[in-house]
């Protein structure tokens, strides 16, 4: 697969959480040599992933301030209402600056940095060889993230009724769903608590503000 290829799968990252049960802004935590929103980043692009739309709102500043810091470009999408908002809301903010030319993204967590780039690069490999546009990661039959949505289900997404989620947007697509079997636990785990980072990192958590 050529770069150029590579090109045209673009990513959602979602990082507007308000990181309530964490007790501080968890994405510009320590994580491995860089922050937890950076590590994801940095994964991402390593991947061949672009563009990177990350949307921002809790703790926006600061966010904001480690992605202008990182050596390659993101596009910021700032949800201005972070603390009345749903996670389907970052979602529209971030699919309305999607670039015409792409024929896919990934909706990605901005709190996972577990991510990996070969899992990355097989549901980008997936998509392609298959025209699958509907490609989610399992481990031992538990969905994980990303997912990969292919332009022909992004009006439907964005279409939603208000009391809806991304994960009735599933079921609603259950049949044509693809799934990637992978051998890692790593598409199940994000970073909730301070637990889960001390998980993570072996390190205990210590204010950051």
């Amino acid at each position: 697969m050529t770069s150029e290829e590579l090109k045209r799968v673009g990513a959602v990252i979602l990082a507007a959480g308000m990181s309530r049960r964490m007790g501080q802004a968890k994405l510009i935590l320590p994580y491995k040599g860089g922050t937890v929103l950076g590590t994801v980043l940095s994964t991402l692009n390593s991947a061949g992933i672009s563009p990177l739309i990350t949307v921002t709102g809790g703790a926006g500043a600061a966010v904001e301030g480690i992605l202008r810091d990182l050596p390659f470009e993101v596009v910021i999408a700032n949800n201005p209402q972070p603390a009345r908002s749903e996670m389907m809301d970052s979602l529209r903010i971030g699919m309305g600056v999607l670039p015409s030319e792409l024929d896919a993204f990934l909706i990605v967590l901005g709190d996972q940095p577990q991510i990996q780039g070969d899992i990355v690069y097989q549901l980008v490999q997936l998509f392609h060889e298959t025209g699958h546009s509907l490609i989610i990661p399992s481990y031992q039959m538990r969905r994980g993230h990303p997912w990969l949505i292919g332009r022909e289900y992004w009006a439907a997404l964005v279409g939603l009724e208000p009391q809806q989620t991304m994960r009735d947007f599933l079921r609603q697509n259950s049949n044509q769903i693809r799934y990637l079997e992978v051998n890692s636990a790593s598409i199940l785990e994000d970073l909730d608590t301070p637990e889960d980072y001390k998980r993570a990192t072996g390190a205990e958590i210590t204010d950051q503000t």
